[in-house]
């Protein structure tokens, strides 16, 4: 049977929300199963939103938001059901929804049909999100309806304005709490050591899914849910496709390896990525590269302050990164020309070696919610965000453009960021970074092959 692990900081998530919608509904559906294939299930996670509200982690289930009624959030959960629980575990029932997750009325799912159009009277805008599932929004019309037809007879306001209730939520979401903060550090922190084990591991020869297996090992070890998304661990030439997951080659002598991931703890997940050497030293143009994008990525992460717009950050990623691009002779010019760099930037060559954004919003899912722009503008930080900052430099392998030193060469630099009022605060800072640490870092194996010969 779940059981809330932070229930007082899912209380007051939703004393907010209740406070937010002011005198508007809100019905929540929490995410439906997914087949791996044939009749075999992904491992359930539960949707952002539902564990947000509630740390309600079993499937099936709705929560119906009503401020100033007598029971203003109601849930709607799987009953108990010994025969079943056998096969897919125990349940909380709508007795433990009530007892141990804070709900002011609880009821099985099955009797949503039921009990919707009543509990939905007396509301004129239901914060409810259409066109996800055609099922769910079948019922809710249905609800709405019923609900209609009652109000002919009592005179009840029912629902005829409908919004998503990402416009309110979310919102919420983006700004986090010092739990949340301790939460998402937490993660970092078992990030950290996964990859400081994966470094000490890597040399030439070990297959890419080995450190894959380390990495997520270390994720369960030390008490997290698992990688909070699919673990990237790209050798070589791998290490320039973005979104590389296969990770099924062994590593090279003389590559680098780039690995992207984080460990989700209590849904809260790091997004990680360093780039090492696999026999624990820089060639001279691997360095070359590497500083190029560390000292970026250092500059962009000084510049999580309050009052910095989000798109500034990769604005400066860009001009920095393009500026080192000229440098190197990856693309053509004087990287002392502004005017040089400024035309580079506006004809968007820069595009052929770093073809990403710099920065995303983080938190219970890794592309955390949040918008990006309001009133026309690219929003301003402000304190109690988290983002990431991860500049990169990506060389094909076949690209003769390229200086031949360069080719095949991938490196991406992440990190993430806790916007504060003061400094920011790197909740992914202890892991290595710096060339120095890097070598170290991995050299830590050799040092020990070697005393042991």
């Amino acid at each position: 049977m779940s059981q809330p692990t932070h229930p007082d900081l899912h209380a007051r998530h939703r004393a907010a929300f209740l406070d937010a919608l002011g005198s508007d509904a809100a019905l929540l559906f929490g995410a439906p199963h997914h087949l791996r294939n044939g009749d075999a299930e992904f491992r359930y996670r539960q949707d952002s939103d539902v564990l947000y509200l509630t740390g309600w982690r079993e499937g099936d289930c709705a929560l119906l938001f009503r401020p100033g009624a007598e029971q203003p959030f109601i849930m709607f959960v799987q009953p108990k059901d010994p025969e079943r629980e056998v096969w897919t575990g125990r349940r909380a029932g709508p007795e433990g929804a009530k007892a141990a997750f804070g709900a002011d009325e609880a009821f099985p799912i099955t009797d949503l049909d039921k009990r919707l159009p009543e509990l939905l009277q007396g509301y004129r805008t239901l914060h409810y999100r259409f066109a996800v599932d055609a099922d769910r929004d079948a019922r809710v019309a249905r609800a709405v309806a019923a609900a209609r037809r009652a109000a002919r007879r009592n005179g009840m306001d029912v629902p005829d304005a409908f919004i998503d209730p990402a416009r309110v939520l979310h919102e919420l979401r983006l700004f986090k709490s010092e739990e949340e903060i301790a939460l998402m550090r937490r993660a970092a922190q078992i990030t950290a050591e996964a990859f400081t084990d994966a470094m000490g591991h890597t040399a030439p020869g070990v297959p890419e899914y080995e450190i894959e297996t380390l990495l997520e090992h270390g994720f369960r070890r030390q008490g997290g849910w698992g990688p909070g998304y699919g673990t990237i661990v790209g050798g070589g030439v791998n290490a320039t496709i973005l979104h590389y997951v296969n990770n099924d080659q062994h590593l090279r002598d003389g590559d680098l390896l780039c690995v992207d991931a984080g460990c989700e703890y209590e849904g809260y997940t790091a997004d990680v990525t360093r780039t090492w050497p696999i026999n624990g030293v820089f060639t001279d143009a691997q360095r070359e590269l590497y500083q190029a994008v560390l000292d970026v990525q250092v500059a962009c992460i000084d510049a999580c302050r309050p009052g910095r717009r989000f798109l500034d950050i990769h604005d400066m990623a860009i001009r920095g990164l393009t500026t080192a691009m000229v440098r190197l002779g990856l693309l053509e010019g004087d990287a002392e020309d502004a005017a040089c760099i400024d035309q580079h930037i506006e004809d968007e060559t820069f595009k052929r070696y770093y073809m990403h954004g710099t920065s995303h919003w983080l938190g219970l899912d890794v592309h955390d919610v949040g918008v990006y722009n309001r009133e026309g503008q690219s929003r301003l930080l402000q304190a109690g965000m988290v983002l990431t900052i991860e500049p990169g430099l990506y060389i094909p392998e076949g690209d003769e453009a390229a200086p031949a030193r360069f080719r095949g060469v991938g490196i991406r630099i992440e990190d993430d960021v806790h916007v504060t009022a003061d400094a920011p605060d790197v909740l992914t800072a202890p892991i290595p970074k710096t060339i120095a640490d890097l070598e170290a870092a991995v050299g830590v194996r050799r040092g020990r092959a070697m005393a042991a010969r």
